[in-house]
């Protein structure tokens, strides 16, 4: 995969939300590959947020994974996660 903009031989360590949007991109990249080869879309989402959860509880532990989950239903309910669509 190559994303622009990206280097494998960086200098110095991106910033954080440098490095959370070259991240994105990558995901996105694979997402895109991922639906041409034939995934389904609620397929790549469920595998997507299996992955993303057992790294939090890997890097931080059961309990503050479980209190960050906790959190996520306000944050989708206050739209948080919704890409406007543009209307025609």
């Amino acid at each position: 995969m190559t994303t622009a903009g990206s280097s494998v031989h960086a200098r110095e360590p991106l910033p954080d939300h440098e490095q959370k949007r070259v991240a994105l991109a990558y995901l996105h990249e694979a997402w895109a590959e991922a639906r041409i080869d034939g995934i389904d879309g609620d397929c790549l989402a469920q595998a997507c947020l299996f992955a993303a959860m057992a790294e939090f509880v890997t890097t931080y532990g059961e309990e503050a994974a479980a209190t960050f989950a906790d959190g996520l239903g306000a944050r989708i309910r206050n739209g948080e996660f919704t890409i406007e669509q543009a209307r025609q």
